[in-house]
């Protein structure tokens, strides 16, 4: 298995003149720095891997020890291409991956591993929040993901943003992903594989630990209470 940290993107909302992964944390670390910390509590860190773009220099030097993947079309370009030029180059093998400005409690990956394990593809899910602007999801009747986006009308959940898809279910993925539009969020090639390849993706119900995506001063508030 391979792990992909999605770090290349602008990330203006928060303000800040540097990547948004970059940002400080009451812990004394950056989101990423403590992303990679959290992560190689469990995983070998030879087989993290950040995907850059914006201002990559400032991040490759803050992690000189890391593997970094360079999205050149940052710029033009969302969270579906930059997850698929990590696929493309680990197309064999199963995948976690986690958006980079996700603050996570790091006991999260007990939950997660034993899907990692059996090698079945999952979305983490807040199921205690529904909020208006998150990616949101439905269930199948075998309960099973079936739509996921941020248009999704009577969501269970939330999706936070840290994500396995299996060695099986990969080359479906790279496909949709291929297909979707440069604008497009991973979500969507998630979406067109359950639709169109009938793979099955699990909700794993990660509410009772702390995990916030950064977006604005309110959410990194949140996340450093948690830390302090």
């Amino acid at each position: 298995m391979k792990i992909v940290i999605l770090a290349a993107g602008i990330g203006s909302r928060l303000g800040n003149p540097f990547p948004k992964p970059l940002t400080p944390l009451k812990s004394g670390k950056t989101i990423l720095e403590q992303q990679i910390e959290n992560l190689s509590s469990y995983f070998n860190f030879d087989n993290i891997n950040v995907v850059v773009g914006f201002k990559k220099d400032l991040i490759m030097e803050s992690l000189p020890d890391a593997t970094f993947i360079y999205n050149q079309f940052f710029d033009q370009t969302n969270t579906s291409k930059s997850l698929l030029k990590a696929l493309r180059k680990y197309h064999t093998e199963s995948l976690l991956w986690l958006n980079g400005d996700v603050v996570f409690d790091k006991k999260i990956m007990e939950l997660l591993i034993p899907y990692i394990n059996k090698n079945e593809s999952f979305v983490s899910v807040n199921n205690s929040e529904v909020g208006d602007e998150e990616v949101k999801y439905t269930l199948d009747t075998k309960g099973f993901i079936k739509e996921i986006s941020k248009t999704v009308k009577n969501g269970l959940g939330e999706a936070v943003g840290i994500n396995f898809i299996s060695s099986k279910d990969v080359n479906f993925f790279i496909k949709r992903l291929d297909e979707c539009a440069n604008n497009d969020y991973f979500e969507k090639g998630i979406e067109m594989a359950i639709q169109l390849d009938g793979i099955k993706v699990q909700a794993v119900d990660i509410s009772k630990y702390m995990c916030v995506e950064v977006d604005f001063a309110e959410d990194l508030e949140k996340a450093n209470k948690f830390l302090k």
